[in-house]
């Protein structure tokens, strides 16, 4: 089944480079980052680091556990909003490849991506125009 298309005009506002700290969550500390910038909607254009262990999501709900250590983040995209209650809900996709060479993508599961030794990543806030 497909999803329905959603076509949204707007612009980039400002753009935000960061580095997590070691055992920070790569998801939470996306959203944590995006509330200490102030960005209600903001767009994960580019990541790099590794990871000490990583977990994804597959299609068809299953879960892909990628042992460490040093599980390197080969692609990170995705889109961070805000919610109703006030925080921020990230949605990360990327490739990941540990020391084995094994490769795997997915969405990275909250709280189950810890960073090894540090992660850098760029954020773009995105404007609505209808907002």
């Amino acid at each position: 089944m497909t999803e329905p298309v959603q076509i949204e005009a707007g612009r980039i506002g400002k753009v935000v480079y960061a580095r997590m700290a070691p055992n920070e969550d790569l998801v939470q500390g996306i959203e944590k980052l995006c509330v200490a910038q102030g960005l209600r909607h903001a767009l994960v254009r580019s990541g790099l680091g590794s990871l000490v262990d990583a977990c994804l999501d597959l299609p068809g709900g299953t879960r892909q556990p990628v042992t460490g250590p040093a599980v390197e983040v080969l692609s990170l995209f995705g889109e961070v909003h805000a919610q109703t209650d006030g925080t921020q809900r990230a949605e990360l996709s990327g490739v990941v490849v540990n020391a084995a060479g094994q490769v795997r993508s997915g969405v990275f599961v909250a709280g189950a991506n810890p960073v090894f030794a540090t992660f850098e990543v760029t954020l773009e806030e995105w404007l609505s125009a209808a907002a």
